[in-house]
């Protein structure tokens, strides 16, 4: 499981510089120089992303909390950071492109990423109780 904490990281911290990249370049090239939802994927993923899984490997090699429930947990917690990028990406890039968004589309972004929170918070809370459970 460590191994697998391990490559999670490294996947998340390649994400998050993608997507660093991708904004610096992005906005940029559009001439955009306001404030978008574009910079904070880059240190979601980062922190939320890498960090998080480093430290959970550290965890997992400290009190070995993991089994197949917690495999589950970290999946969810995976698809919940992943729809929240996703929400920020579209959020991101109808700011920089200036698209006029109705009430409901504007609102359905904005849930978007609340719901990938929301999915994230969770898994967090119930990683927290598994590890507690482990000591």
């Amino acid at each position: 499981m460590e191994r697998r904490y391990a490559n999670l990281a490294l996947i998340y911290a390649v994400t998050a510089m993608v997507f660093g990249v991708f904004y610096r370049e992005f906005t940029k090239f559009s001439e955009f120089t306001g404030q978008t939802n574009l910079s904070v994927i880059h240190t979601h993923y980062f922190m939320l992303g890498m960090f998080f899984f480093l430290v959970l490997m550290l965890v997992e090699k400290a009190i070995a909390f993991s089994d197949q429930g917690a495999g589950r947990i970290v999946a969810a917690y995976q698809f919940g950071l992943n729809i929240t990028g996703l929400g920020f990406l579209m959020r991101g890039l109808t700011q920089v492109q200036g698209t006029d968004l109705s009430r409901g589309m504007d609102a359905s972004i904005s849930g978007i990423a609340g719901i990938g929170h929301i999915i994230t918070g969770v898994c967090i809370v119930l990683l927290l109780l598994r590890i507690r459970k482990s000591v």
